[in-house]
């Protein structure tokens, strides 16, 4: 189904339409392209795995038992990614690997992250990239060369995210302090810092709305706010039940109206961010969603845990479960068990 306006009845229909179980592990990480209709992901059993969005296919599998993979994000070609290593950082110091799909290469190594990569995003408007690490570092890296392009110190988990636009990207540190910086000039310091009052928790992910306006904030304790980009006035926030040992995932609907989330409970939540209201929630089948993520031109999100579902609208909902949505449902259900 094709991106269109979406509204709470919509919203409210989503079922799963497709599960994938043969992880071995849980998935660590995973990303939408932007352009086409592809879904990586990046789990515990070493392997990188594309899909078909459109089609709900698994078009290829590759593994990589050397290095691991944990955080992933499509580079602006469709068959190659940015993944991050678990594995011989100490000796190798291959933190980062540019990766073709296409023919299973490695095209450049990324070295300097002396730990685990926790957060790493793609500019949108050129070949640069960033990636924050347990290292208390943030790397701006250009795909084009080895080296690192510009390095930023700071204190706590750091967290980043460049908006829409690829002009203004967002670094997250210690006590909650969100930092703005123009990406043309970072050298100079950030222009502006938001702090979400009376939450120290270290923020664990972060997303900008399609239209620049809003940024979304997931916490270590499973707090979710949307804060205004400007501003950084809290719009709204959300609290979920916590999940100990594991990281939840909220994303934007692209039209920035909605927010999805998982909770610790093994929930799925959707908010209308204007009414501020929640409009759905779901049993998610797969236990505690540690990754969610609403696909860019499509009404369609995927939710993983050691499951990979997918789940679209079902017309049908209002007068019974369709025949394919109750046995994806079923097979969902007896993976939980």
């Amino acid at each position: 189904m094709a991106l269109t306006e979406l509204d709470d009845v919509t919203v409210r229909s989503m079922s799963i339409g497709a599960v994938f179980s043969d992880f071995v592990g849980k998935i660590n990480s995973l990303d939408f392209h932007r352009k086409e209709d592809l879904l990586v992901t990046a789990s515990e059993d070493d392997s990188v795995r594309l899909y078909d969005i459109a089609n709900a296919r698994l078009l290829k599998t590759t593994f990589h038992k050397k290095h691991g993979a944990d955080r992933i994000c499509f580079t602006h070609h469709p068959s190659s990614v940015i993944c991050s290593s678990r594995y011989n950082l100490d000796t190798t110091g291959e933190s980062l690997r540019y990766l073709s799909m296409y023919d299973n290469r490695c095209l450049r190594y990324f070295k300097g992250h002396k730990e685990r990569v926790v957060s790493l995003c793609m500019s949108p408007i050129n070949d640069s990239f960033m990636s924050g690490s347990l290292d208390h570092s943030v790397r701006i890296w250009d795909l084009r060369v080895n080296a690192c392009q510009g390095i930023l110190r700071l204190r706590g988990r750091p967290t980043v995210a460049y908006d829409q636009q690829g002009l203004v990207f967002a670094v997250a540190m210690e006590g909650g302090a969100i930092k703005l910086f123009d990406s043309r000039s970072y050298d100079k310091g950030p222009f502006d810092t938001f702090l979400v009052g009376g939450d120290m928790a270290e923020v664990f992910d972060i997303k900008f709305s399609n239209d620049g306006k809003s940024m979304l904030l997931t916490t270590t304790n499973n707090n979710i706010y949307v804060l205004d980009a400007y501003g950084g006035e809290k719009q709204c926030g959300f609290s979920l039940e916590p999940s100990p040992n594991t990281t939840i995932e909220a994303t934007f609907t692209p039209d920035g109206q909605y927010v999805v989330s998982g909770s610790g409970d093994g929930t799925l939540h959707a908010w209308n961010i204007n009414k501020r209201t929640e409009v759905a929630s779901w049993n998610s089948h797969i236990g505690v969603a540690s990754c969610l993520k609403w696909a860019p031109r499509r009404v369609m999100f995927v939710a993983a845990s050691t499951v990979l579902t997918f789940w679209i609208p079902n017309s049908s909902k209002s007068t019974g479960e369709s025949g394919m949505e109750f046995e994806a449902r079923s097979q969902a259900e007896h993976i939980s068990q």
